[in-house]
Order: structure tokens, then C-alpha cells, then sequence
């Protein structure tokens, strides 16, 4: 079992398990001061760049608010994540659609609320941004190699080639379009910072090649996500993150660098969250089997699906009740699909006398859980959320 010290101080985690006292669960708790926090740090380690929040990673108003007060941006996939953020008050300015996958009438429908920066990857995409966003500005995202070593990898489906990119940039001239950037993502969760390294060296290819060869002068660089959150597997902290792209950035761009946008999620929001789970039931699958099954009641559907293929290990802890001698076990989820098993490879260890009742708490789980969570699967509802300000007692 994991020592719950390493991620919270006695300080949070206290407020955290005063939050809990009295929930049904599963629910998911989310310390907004530490959202705060990771903002703030994260503006300050990057002072140069500009922050879009990626929507998806917790879309919950408390959030958006939240850092919309702080002065952030944001990136969105879909007209609804738009119609929540102008809800919020959100200006148009301060938002990038970032979805390269998308239909025309979407495009349309940004657009005619004052939406002007748009991903692109693909020739047809690019096309309907010139007939139904005349005039915006566009970046188009390529392909990065590596992004295995991310614990969430985001490649073969998003980006293109950077001879692609080049031919897309071009054309969207050609198109009335105003050729804007180029974009990337390592892959989410990236413990490993020389894949920034490479795909900032192809950036600058892109930016020299196009501005000596057809005069088209890019603007900025859009470098994604990646920054990791806490989890059973160790990570730089964000600081030596933000030492060694600061020097990759100008070692290919000099003192001078374009715009630079980043597009936090999991760092922004995960360490800020913890699921608090009941056990639902410990049992042995044979008389003489080492391993014990620990059923809970959250699971892949509702909130847990990042470890699919165990690819996010989160830490999860006791109870200070539940202590002793530990073993090893099957962590599964409460539903009717052979699929509902976060770990079973992985070796989780939990304490022998844990029975029935007894809580498990799932660390740094404030990112892709609310979010992936399904709407009525074995007819479970969607995951509650609570949120509160620990420095706000």
C-alpha cells in the first residue's frame, strides 16, 4: 500500500477526510486551492506562455470558474464545452478549438460566436474552416514519435506528418486563412522531457522552412500537455519540466520566441482530486489462491477508466483503521462486465483484515474521471463530485 504522505501533507488530507465525513459513496472530492496553485505555478515557472486549460480533463463550472477568474484561457473540443464557457462569461478571445476531428456545422457554430482559432490536421478539415470560418487563424497539429513512453499515449490518430503540415499551412494562405502555428502533444502523462526536445526541433523546422521558402512568417507554437500528476510511478516535478523546455525553446528559436500556448489538464486538476470507494466485497476465486478479488464501488464506468490496460496506476490508500500486514490483490469495479478490472498485473498490496465497509481511497484523481464516467451502465448514476477550498475554512 502506498503512503498517503507522499501526495498530501497531514494538512489537505485532513481536509480532505473532513469533506468526506457523511457521503454516500463513491464520490470524487476536488480541492480547489490546489487547483489554484498548480495555476499560479504554473504561470510562474512558464512566465512567457499562455494558458489553456483543456476542458476535457474536468469540465465542472466550479473549475472553469475558477480559473476563468485567474485569467486563464481555454482549449475545447465541442459546442458544448463552448456553450458552458460562454455561459460562464467566458469571452471568445480566450478560447481555442482544439479538436481536429470535427463537423463542419461545428466550425460554423464557433465561429458565429466569435471563435477564431482553429486546430487543423487533415486537407478536408482545413477546407471547411476556409468556407465556414473565413479568415481565422489556423494551426495545424503534426504527428510526434515517442509518445509511448507517456503513460497515456496520443499518437496515430491526431497530427500529421510535418511535410503534411508544411502543404496544410500553405494552402490555408491559399484558402484566405491566416496560417497561425504549429502544434503538438507528447503524449499525456510524459515522464519523458527530451520528446519535448524533438518535437520543438520539428517545429522550427516547419517555422524556418515555410518563412524562407514561401514567405509565411508562423506565429506561434502551441505545445499541448504532457505535464504530469502524481501517481504510483515517479516523475520530475513540473520545475525541472519547465528548466529543460525553456532551454530546448531557445536553443532552436533564440532569446526571441513566438507566442507559446500550453494546454494543461491532468497537471492542472489531477493531484487536486481523490475518489472515496467502499469495498464492496473480498473474495478468493480458490480455496489455495495467494491473490484476494476486491470489489469496490467505483470502477472503469464510472470514473476509473484511465486504467484501462493498466496504463494510469493511481495510488490508492486505507482507512488509518485498516492497517497491518499486507497482500496482494485484484482491484475490480462494481459492474456486470468481465472488463470492470483496474489492476490486476500490477501488484496492488492492501492490508489482509480489509472486509466489506471499509474505504479505499484513489489519489490524484481529479482528471478523466467525472469526465469519462458513463451515464447509466448496470444502471449506475454518473459519479458526485464535491468541491471545497481547503484554505478557505
Amino acid at each position: 500500500m502506498f503512503d498517503r504522505a507522499q501526495f498530501y501533507s497531514d494538512e489537505r488530507w485532513d481536509a480532505f477526510m473532513q469533506e468526506a465525513e457523511g457521503k454516500e459513496t463513491p464520490f470524487i472530492l476536488i480541492d480547489l486551492d490546489m487547483v489554484r496553485e498548480n495555476y499560479i505555478r504554473l504561470r510562474e515557472l512558464f512566465p512567457y506562455a499562455h494558458i489553456y486549460y483543456a476542458v476535457k480533463a474536468n469540465p465542472a463550472v466550479e473549475i472553469l470558474s475558477l480559473l476563468r477568474d485567474l485569467g486563464s484561457s481555454f482549449d475545447i473540443a465541442s459546442r458544448w464545452e463552448l456553450d458552458r464557457l460562454l455561459s460562464l462569461g467566458v469571452s471568445p478571445e480566450r478560447l481555442s478549438y482544439g479538436n481536429t476531428i470535427k463537423k463542419a456545422r461545428d466550425i460554423a457554430y464557433f465561429y458565429e460566436r466569435g471563435v477564431r482559432l482553429f486546430a487543423t490536421d487533415s486537407k478536408m478539415d482545413l477546407h471547411n474552416i476556409a468556407t465556414q470560418a473565413p479568415g481565422s487563424k489556423v494551426y495545424v497539429r503534426i504527428l510526434v514519435e515517442g509518445t509511448q513512453s507517456a503513460d497515456w499515449p496520443l499518437s496515430r490518430k491526431f497530427g500529421c506528418h510535418p511535410d503534411m503540415a508544411y502543404d496544410l499551412i500553405v494552402e490555408a494562405r491559399q484558402l484566405g486563412l491566416i496560417p497561425y502555428g504549429i502544434s503538438f502533444h507528447v503524449g499525456s502523462q510524459q515522464r519523458d522531457i527530451g520528446q519535448w526536445d524533438e518535437a520543438i526541433a520539428k517545429t522550427n523546422y516547419l517555422f524556418r522552412s515555410l518563412e524562407e521558402e514561401e514567405g509565411i512568417v508562423l506565429q506561434m507554437i502551441n505545445m499541448g500537455g504532457g505535464f504530469p500528476a502524481h501517481y504510483t510511478i515517479p516523475t520530475h516535478e513540473l520545475s525541472v519540466y519547465a528548466k529543460e523546455i525553456t532551454r530546448y525553446l531557445h536553443e532552436d528559436f533564440g532569446e526571441t520566441l513566438p507566442e507559446i500556448i500550453l494546454e494543461p489538464g491532468r497537471s492542472m486538476v489531477g493531484d487536486a482530486g481523490i475518489i472515496v470507494s467502499e469495498v464492496v466485497l473480498v473474495a478468493r476465486k480458490n480455496n489455495t489462491a495467494l491473490q484476494r478479488w476486491v470489489f469496490t464501488d467505483v470502477g472503469k464506468f464510472n470514473g476509473l477508466i484511465e486504467t484501462m490496460d493498466e496504463a494510469i496506476k493511481y495510488p490508492v490508500v486505507t482507512s488509518s483503521t485498516v492497517t497491518g500486514k499486507e497482500g496482494e490483490v485484484i482491484l475490480a469495479g462494481p459492474t456486470c462486465d468481465s472488463m470492470d478490472i483496474m489492476y490486476e498485473k500490477s501488484r496492488y498490496q492492501l492490508p489482509l483484515n480489509l472486509i466489506a465497509g471499509d474505504k479505499l481511497y484513489w489519489l490524484s484523481t481529479g482528471a478523466y474521471t467525472s469526465s469519462y464516467a458513463s451515464v447509466e451502465f448496470n444502471g449506475f448514476p454518473p459519479i458526485k463530485t464535491y468541491f471545497f477550498d481547503s484554505k478557505k475554512k
